[in-house]
């Protein structure tokens, strides 16, 4: 007879006591799981999360209260679940699991990592360590209704990287700076806006207008002429922003007529881009004042869902401003602010600066809650989604600590059953993909680049760090020397950072070889001369690469059901293709936030691709499962051109 310790068989019982596992996360996802894990019998638990609570987690989050906001997301969640079993062992950390101290010895510590992440950098580093440690690795994710759960094991299952992942999509510098035609086009101006003038300036993220845009056919006389008024209005020079900003003393005024007359009368001289667009319309900020009472417009409705009138926003602008001033002058001389959508200061700035910019382009402006959905890339979570996928995991975990990896299964969970009558479908997993460039055996890429425009520093941060997911790479010419072109060592090869690829012989068909020691990983790189890449295209992976994915179709009821029933907030894009049966995407949102990538900015819109069928695990019948997508909202990419608030990903 089969002895239980509750429900579970004596000797699982006995293996959960004993083994430590790892939980990444402790939000959304992550609070759930472990309070099932403790729940369930797991006694050695250690949990990492770099964030703090903020009031808006206490609606689904919830080993988290009002009194702990402001405190660590991973001590307060230990502290929470001991009162549910207060002999388990947890041991929290306030970190980022990307941090050098968890290297593969660390991973190694544990019989089972569980990720409750929701951003990619994190996610790859993360199946990366365990590829390297030979650690079983369990993935989540959510978005609204949907969800899903996978097991990653080293040489039996694909890896996290093994499935093309559609890229963010972004927007040529041109389209920011000078024809913005999408309420999202301002939202993004208004975010590098903020980093130019109170955080760390971006050479890729300049907010003034482009006078190298292709389009733009000027007359130079003409345009120094028009653009005289930026040399009496506020005694503007085309110099750094934040540099003249701070020499201003970040006066609201200043700032305003700069941004949004100088610079739009600017725009105007290039006379070709408005031959078949409709104008921007300059502001400015004494007339207004002086019709402040006039124009202004009684918003009604709630807070965040007031729309205000033109003068309303320059109100918003001048008093966010000010806050943020006074935040840079308490940190002292050379401190920088951090964009963060929770910050009261930072999102009443974009909000008034991309209302006022949508205005000018005639644009219908937007709410604070829009303007948050949007800047922040949100998909309202649901706490019984979280709650769902807690369970998953944990039944999936209970088949690895029971030596039973054969029986664990990919789970989809979908918003409406499907015509079995079925909202989880399980899946066989699948076999490693041999052309991974994380997981195969000897991984390679070929990249497609100019080395006589591509800087060393480029292919350390744009390549090798936000492409290919590395930490600190080491980087080697393939020259017969073993020239030493990137160290990770502090300062150890700076000096190479400016210089171009061409100027180390490397060419067409050279060869780089790239090591992340921390993630205990090789890449072998083939370089691809090209001098023909689209505008603003740094570089192209060729063949079968992650920014091949295709984009997963969505319906349009699903899609709008996803933006707390507000049509004109987080709607993710929809397509128009019907829904297949068992049709889900892999989604990767509610988790908890590590550090995000580093990039501002991401390639383009995926390509095509092809659906791959699996077998159901109970009725031996094909169902759809799509590759994985980072984020709920890229889990809709196909856009439709008739809806001119789509969201995208931007972080």
């Amino acid at each position: 007879m089969v002895q239980l310790v509750g429900s579970l068989r004596k000797e699982v019982a006995e293996s959960l006591s004993t083994c430590r596992v790892l939980v990444v996360g402790a939000g959304g996802i992550g609070c759930e799981l472990l309070k099932n894990l403790v729940l369930t019998g797991f006694k050695n638990i250690e949990v990492i999360d770099l964030d703090i609570i903020d009031v808006s987690n206490l609606n689904r989050q919830f080993l988290f209260q009002k009194k702990h906001v402001g405190k660590s997301k991973a001590q307060v969640a230990k502290e929470s679940v001991l009162q549910f079993c207060p002999t388990a062992n947890i041991t929290a950390y306030h970190d980022s699991i990307m941090n050098p101290d968890y290297n593969v010895e660390f991973f190694r510590n544990f019989m089972l990592v569980m990720n409750a992440l929701d951003n990619r950098a994190a996610r790859n580093h993360v199946n990366r360590m365990c590829l390297a440690a030979d650690i079983p690795l369990i993935e989540s994710g959510t978005a609204g209704y949907l969800g899903q759960v996978t097991v990653i094991k080293k040489g039996l299952t694909e890896c996290y990287e093994c499935q093309p992942k559609p890229t963010q999509k972004t927007f040529p510098g041109c389209t920011i700076r000078n024809t913005p035609s999408e309420p999202i086009h301002c939202i993004v101006w208004a975010k590098y806006l903020f980093n130019q003038l109170f955080g760390e300036e971006d050479a890729d993220q300049e907010v003034s207008p482009d006078t190298a845009d292709p389009e733009a056919s000027w007359n130079p006389a003409e345009t120094e002429a028009r653009a005289m008024a930026s040399e009496t209005d506020g005694d503007i020079k085309r110099v750094s922003t934040k540099e003249w900003a701070r020499s201003t003393g970040y006066d609201p005024a200043k700032l305003f007529n700069k941004l949004f007359k100088d610079d739009i009368m600017y725009l105007l001289t290039m006379d070709k881009l408005w031959k078949k667009r409709k104008a921007p319309l300059p502001l400015d900020w004494h007339q207004l004042e002086s019709q402040g009472n006039v124009v202004s417009i009684e918003a009604v409705g709630l807070k965040d869902q007031q729309v205000l009138g033109v003068w309303g926003y320059c109100q918003l602008f001048q008093h966010s401003i000010e806050t943020l001033r006074s935040e840079l002058q308490e940190k002292g001389d050379g401190a920088e602010l951090v964009w963060d959508k929770d910050d009261a200061p930072a999102l009443d700035f974009v909000t008034a600066a991309a209302n006022l910019r949508m205005h000018i382009f005639s644009m219908t402006m937007k709410s604070r809650f829009d303007i948050k959905s949007m800047a922040g890339n949100i998909i309202p979570a649901i706490a019984t989604t979280n709650a769902i996928i807690a369970g998953l995991i944990v039944m999936e975990g209970l088949k690895v600590v029971s030596g039973e990896l054969e029986s664990c299964r990919t789970i989809f969970l979908n918003k409406h059953p499907n015509l079995r009558k079925k909202l989880l479908v399980p899946c066989i997993l699948d076999p490693p993909c041999a052309n991974c460039y994380v997981c195969a055996s000897r991984p390679e890429v070929t990249v497609k680049l100019n080395v006589l425009k591509t800087t060393v520093l480029a292919l350390q941060d744009r390549i090798l760090k936000e492409r290919f997911g590395m930490v600190a790479p080491d980087v080697n010419i393939e020259d017969g020397k073993g020239t030493i072109l990137i160290s990770s060592e502090e300062g150890e090869t700076d000096a190479n950072n400016g210089k171009f690829l061409s100027d180390f012989g490397i060419r067409n068909g050279s060869r780089l070889q790239s090591d992340d020691f921390l993630q205990d990983y090789t890449l072998l790189i083939n370089v691809l001369h090209a001098e023909d890449l689209e505008k603003d295209v740094e570089f192209e992976v060729v063949g079968d690469a992650p920014d091949k994915a295709p984009p997963p179709p969505s319906n349009q009821e699903d899609a709008s059901s996803i933006a707390n029933g507000n049509k004109d907030s987080a709607q993710p894009s929809t397509s128009n293709a019907a829904a297949e049966v068992d049709d889900v995407m892999i989604v990767e949102s509610e988790g908890e936030e590590e550090e995000e990538a580093s990039s501002s900015s991401a390639a383009a819109v995926p390509t095509s691709g092809t659906k791959r069928k699996h077998l159901d695990d109970e009725t031996g019948e094909a169902s759809v499962k799509r590759p994985r997508t980072n984020q709920s909202h890229e889990a809709a990419d196909a856009e439709d051109d008739d809806d001119d608030d789509d969201i995208i990903a931007l972080d």
